[in-house]
């Protein structure tokens, strides 16, 4: 068999950096409007995955679908089998906080969670999981430096979409929690796990205490004009004069 259960792509096919949106239409958008000499290397389940190059250096870009185990699958299967050494979450999430407005960036400096992934893992402990520091402070420079309005903390990683729980949010705010998305917890749980590097960006498509929502077409074109800076500073490449 080539590839895995998931991917039909061969050994070599990814890059050793990954861009992974939750949705596989955004992956295509950024892998078209980012990447020179782009080729598919994923399509199934419609799952699509894309590797080409930025400015001379190899990145792959793949949908991740919604949810931890999801995501889980197709993030193990890309630092198990395929070698992928850091993957950058470029997803939406919904902002917590009023003064937040659509478009507005979040760097997930860690990920709490709801999740019982998360206490499997460690035999029932709660497991602390974090971006790669490094990873998070290229990022945050780069994106200060060209003018980017961007926040850093702690965001919420849920597996539920409607919450039966109707104090949710409110309890994720008093704990200064930034936004909500869901599954930032478990990448960067994968990533500690392999000995792998991992970020999540968010751009906030809900606000949710004024309700402000972005429209189906905004969330697909999400970080159309922030995908280069954040791979300049992954690669660490000099931004076109």
């Amino acid at each position: 068999m080539t590839g895995t259960p998931h991917i039909e792509a061969a050994r070599g096919d990814f890059a050793e950096t990954v861009l992974m949106p939750g949705d596989p239409l955004r992956a295509q958008v950024l892998a078209r409007n980012h990447l020179d000499e782009v080729r598919q290397v994923n399509s199934i389940r419609n799952m699509l995955g894309f590797t080409g190059t930025y400015k001379g250096h190899p990145v792959s870009v793949m949908g991740s679908g919604m949810g931890m185990p999801s995501i889980s699958i197709y993030a193990h299967e890309l630092f198990d089998y395929y070698g992928v050494k850091q993957i950058i979450r470029v997803g939406t999430c919904g902002g917590l906080s009023a003064d937040m407005q659509v478009g507005d960036l979040v760097l997930a400096a860690a990920a709490s969670t709801d999740s019982g992934m998360s206490r499997q893992r460690l035999g029932g402990w709660d497991s602390s999981v974090t971006a790669d520091s490094d990873l998070l402070n290229r990022v945050y420079a780069k994106a200060v430096a060209s003018g980017l309005k961007i926040r850093t903390g702690n965001v919420f990683a849920t597996d539920w979409f409607y919450h039966p729980d109707e104090a949710f949010i409110e309890k994720l705010q008093k704990m200064g929690m930034l936004a909500l998305d869901m599954e930032s917890a478990a990448l960067y749980a994968l990533a500690q796990q392999h000995g792998t590097r991992a970020l999540t960006i968010l751009s906030v498509s809900d606000v949710i205490p004024t309700g402000e929502r972005a429209s189906h077409e905004a969330r697909q074109n999400a970080f159309s004009t922030v995908i280069d800076v954040v791979l300049d500073a992954v690669l660490e490449v000099e931004p076109d004069a």
